[in-house]
């Protein structure tokens, strides 16, 4: 039985990580739906979470652009780039048997937390003013991102971040900011295609949204405050989706 109050916590954690760092709550927002809301179906939580994860996107995105935070031309490219892999990954990811994109899910999100983890000190060492010329150069990194995105029903901003930083030398705070509109875009694709075969859960999506407005004003707040010490929020970052994907990979295999 679906449990609606902690569909809204859950939204409210998801629209946090979102706003504090730019991606993670993307990640999370799939293994939530399944194991604290309650939703059975892995292909209806990744739908749902997908269009959860979108909106939320959208909104923190105009929450870091009233600051200062969104760089319009780099996000656009990765945007324009990614909707369509994110179209061909969602076609393949609802091909997939439901526990099998699960585990790979999982593993998807270990290799990520150590990249995480090994790039920290890169990516506060390289963090300057990005040039049109470095942006022009990471559409194929868009579009890489996308289909990982679609495949998995997530917003792909914990892969956008690192790879935003490396390409273009922009600042921690600004790639975070600038992820989300990549992040929303993914994520609409992504749920419009699942909504064409009847998985989303309009309802569980609409809590989640409603928690993401709250959790996304603090995890914005909280994201200004921090933007100096970001390789220690990257630790702790990562180690929660260590935990997560150790937990599903747990709960998949014990089925």
């Amino acid at each position: 039985m679906l449990s609606h109050g902690l569909a809204v916590i859950s939204g409210s954690l998801v629209g946090f990580i979102l706003a504090l760092i730019g991606g993670g709550g993307s990640i999370l927002a799939t293994p939530l739906m399944l194991y604290v809301v309650g939703m059975k179906n892995p292909h209806l939580a990744i739908g749902t979470g997908a269009l959860a994860v979108s909106v939320n996107a959208f909104i923190n995105l105009a929450h870091h652009a009233r600051v200062g935070h969104v760089r319009w031309k780099i996000g656009a490219v990765f945007a324009a780039t990614g909707v369509g892999g994110a179209y061909v990954g969602s076609t393949i990811g609802k091909l997939v048997d439901g526990q099998n994109l699960l585990l790979a899910f999982a593993g998807l999100m270990i290799a990520v937390a150590l990249l995480m983890l090994r790039t920290q000190n890169q990516i506060s060492a390289l963090a300057s003013a990005p040039s049109l010329r470095n942006t022009l150069g990471v559409g194929g990194t868009g579009l890489g991102v996308g289909m990982l995105a679609g495949f998995f029903g997530i917003g792909g901003g914990f892969l956008i971040v690192p790879g935003l930083v490396m390409a273009t030398r922009m600042k921690l705070i600004h790639a975070i900011g600038t992820s989300l509109l990549a992040v929303g875009a993914f994520g609409l694709t992504t749920a419009a295609n699942y909504a064409l075969s009847g998985l989303v859960d309009w309802v569980v999506a609409g809590e989640y949204i409603a928690g993401g407005l709250v959790g996304g004003q603090i995890g914005l707040r909280l994201a200004v405050h921090l933007a100096a010490r970001k390789n220690t929020l990257n630790q702790v970052f990562a180690g929660v989706i260590l935990a997560v994907a150790a937990y599903m990979v747990w709960r998949t295999l014990s089925r």
